[in-house]
């Protein structure tokens, strides 16, 4: 039976846990350890849920992201409390961190090396969409342009509201659209690409990356709340869902959650400028 290479953050815990420590790059193998990854992106998580309820009022199903709605939507479909979701996501990156025997320990230097790459990597990308921009302007005039573009890149369903509102959105589209696409699909898709299809491992991670990047560009545009459809919107999100999916793979989640919120937050901050 084919082995399957999981994510960094996903990795064979018992072989991990069970390895010395690096002495000289703790912090490689620290900030993708599922301890540092839930305390790294408890504060957006917080920031998200209590924005949406402050600011979303009687109206705060209308604020929340369109992959924490659907989540929400599954859960009370199976008999839960749609406001488990949170509190379910936590317990999983407890119950995992436990699962692996981690140590129960993580540095302040470490959390402020995961928001400094989270920080590298969304300017990274924000580069990223200048150069398709570019190309876009040479070979499809047409298309709209990197500030229309990016002022589309929007969280899933996020309603066009104030701005605020807006970047409460793009915080939840940090860690919800990361926890579906990401943390939840590629895995999945894995398990079925090497056992399913016994496909190399390598292989399998790049075609799982990719498709679950389309899945995450075409999610933008069904649905009541979805967008029309925009050729440079549509392959802008599925070079960053390959962005993303290639952080997640190599970096581990919290810090794919962090180059995600504050790429959005960037952009709305551009936008509204």
């Amino acid at each position: 039976m084919a082995r399957i290479e999981l994510p960094p953050c996903l990795d064979d815990l018992e072989l991990e846990a069970a390895e010395p420590r690096e002495p000289l790059l703790p912090y490689w193998a620290e900030a993708r350890e599922p301890l540092s990854c839930l305390i790294f992106l408890l504060p957006i998580l917080l920031a998200y849920e209590v924005g949406v309820l402050w600011l979303g009022n009687d109206k705060a199903n209308g604020l929340r992201n369109g992959a924490d709605f659907w989540m929400r939507g599954w859960l009370e479909q199976a008999g839960a409390q749609a406001f488990i979701l949170p509190v379910l996501l936590v317990g999983i990156f407890l119950g995992w961190h436990r699962y692996g025997k981690y140590p129960w320990r993580i540095s302040r230097e470490t959390l402020v090396g995961m928001f400094a790459e989270s920080l590298l990597l969304a300017v990274v990308l924000l580069f990223v969409a200048q150069l398709q921009d570019m190309a876009f302007q040479c070979f499809f005039p047409s298309e709209v342009s990197i500030r229309e573009g990016m002022a589309g890149e929007r969280p899933l369903l996020a309603i066009d509201a104030k701005l605020g509102q807006r970047m409460i959105s793009y915080l939840g589209a940090g860690v919800y659209e990361e926890v579906m696409f990401r943390l939840l699909l590629i895995p999945a898709s894995l398990l079925v690409l090497t056992r399913a299809f016994r496909m190399p491992g390598k292989w399998a991670a790049v075609l799982a990356v990719f498709l679950t990047s389309l899945a995450f560009s075409v999610a933008h545009y069904v649905g009541s709340g979805g967008e029309a459809f925009s050729l440079f919107s549509f392959t802008f999100r599925t070079t960053a869902g390959c962005f993303f999916g290639a952080v997640f793979l190599l970096r581990g989640f919290g810090i794919t959650v962090g180059c995600h919120a504050l790429y959005d937050v960037m952009v709305g901050l551009l936008m509204s400028a």
